[in-house]
């Protein structure tokens, strides 16, 4: 698939072998994160998982405290694809319509995920017959419903009606404001041309050291873009430092250093799990992508397979796992084994599906929006592509 309409941040992204470098291995991470994401939530929401706990704590507490971490590997590949994305070669680009490309972005996620939106809320009306549980939503209104579609419940207030509602919202303002970095750098450039070769890379830094000392370390901003962008702006760098023909020269050293020196003193200060996590997957993204066999890796098609899906996965693995839960509760022994077995169902079940939502419902939309997505930009733009998802 050409890469000019893959939304570059999204669980379902997927890099192929269109693209000028094909690093195959994040279709892989991408892949394998969403797994870890479903068993967090199975894990995390119960009721199965509080059966099974007594007999397994060290895994079922593992998954429940630190599966999420997974979402690192979503921000610093987005981060990462943005970049190819905006400006390849790391500078500033010549001209940025802003609103055209978040129009398109909008146009990639919002429509299969309001179709998850609406299908959890069916599971949750099915899981709500069967059982009583805190991780089933309440039947939406209006207002948390459009909320949904603005990919602003979280800012505004409401309850999230799926598990993974909130990532998505974040993709779109991460995405946004990598947008506006790049429109006032190259709005800057036309008074100042020879600042084109760095400002682009010094504004994301900026704006990552802002995540990193400070938003980052207060909980209360987790519903704001800056929050994560530490994560993304490490991606963002991992790909200009292993830009294909970049030489090592003196301003690859000050993009290494700019990607090392503010997350390895922000650990310093506070040390973050998650963010330790995302400085070693951007250092390792940005070492392989500088290596002669880059994108050399042979996966398993499996892999590779789980990868495409990994978005749709992502949106419909809730509403799964819900009905899964409710009918073992209502149904099945209470038993560690049991409860056990429709864990296991319901993570089967979720790759189905989310199987399924891609080829009926993620890709159809993502061919139907295509014309509309022409129609939002004005202009090309290298390294994204018509096909949804990251």
């Amino acid at each position: 698939m050409p890469a000019a309409s893959i939304p570059a941040f999204a669980p379902g992204v997927a890099l192929t072998s269109a693209s000028p470098v094909n690093f195959r291995f994040l279709t892989v991470f991408k892949g394998l994160a969403a797994q870890l994401i479903v068993l967090h939530h199975l894990a995390f929401y119960g009721p199965m998982s509080d059966h099974v706990r007594p007999y397994a704590p060290l895994m079922i507490g593992w998954l429940d405290a630190h599966g999420r971490l997974a979402v690192q590997v979503f921000l610093v590949i987005g981060g990462f694809l943005a970049a190819r994305s905006f400006s390849s070669d790391g500078m500033a680009p010549a001209q940025s319509s802003v609103l055209a490309r978040v129009a398109r972005r909008y146009l990639s996620l919002a429509p299969p995920f309001m179709a998850a939106i609406l299908l959890t809320v069916g599971a949750s009306a099915w899981a709500r017959s069967w059982m009583t549980h805190d991780s089933i939503s309440a039947a939406p209104t209006l207002a948390q419903l459009a909320a949904h579609a603005l990919m602003l419940q979280g800012v505004l207030g409401y309850d999230a009606l799926s598990a993974g509602a909130w990532y998505v919202a974040i993709d779109f303002q991460l995405y946004t404001l990598f947008a506006l970095l790049a429109w006032a750098s190259s709005r800057a450039c036309r008074g100042w041309p020879g600042a084109r070769a760095w400002l682009l890379p010094a504004a994301v830094c900026v704006a990552m050291c802002c995540s990193l000392f400070w938003y980052n370390r207060d909980d209360h901003f987790d519903v704001w873009a800056l929050y994560f962008f530490g994560s993304y702006g490490l991606g963002a760098l991992a790909y200009w430092v292993g830009a294909p023909g970049s030489s090592t020269g003196p301003r690859q050293r000050l993009l290494m250093l700019a990607l090392l020196a503010p997350s390895m003193a922000s650990l310093a200060l506070d040390f973050r799990s998650r963010i330790a996590l995302a400085l070693a997957l951007a250092a390792v993204i940005a070492w392989a992508a500088r290596q002669p066999s880059r994108g050399a890796l042979a996966a398993p098609a499996v892999l590779l397979w789980l990868g495409r899906i990994s978005y749709s996965i992502f949106l419909v693995h809730f509403a799964v796992c819900l009905v899964v839960n409710a009918g073992f509760t209502r149904f099945a022994p209470a038993s560690a084994g049991w409860q056990a077995s429709g864990m296991l169902a319901a993570w089967a079940a979720s790759v189905l599906a989310g199987a399924m939502f891609h080829a009926l419902v993620e890709a159809p939309l993502a061919r139907r929006m295509t014309h509309w997505r022409a129609a939002a930009v004005s202009m090309p733009m290298s390294g994204d592509r018509p096909v949804p998802l990251n």
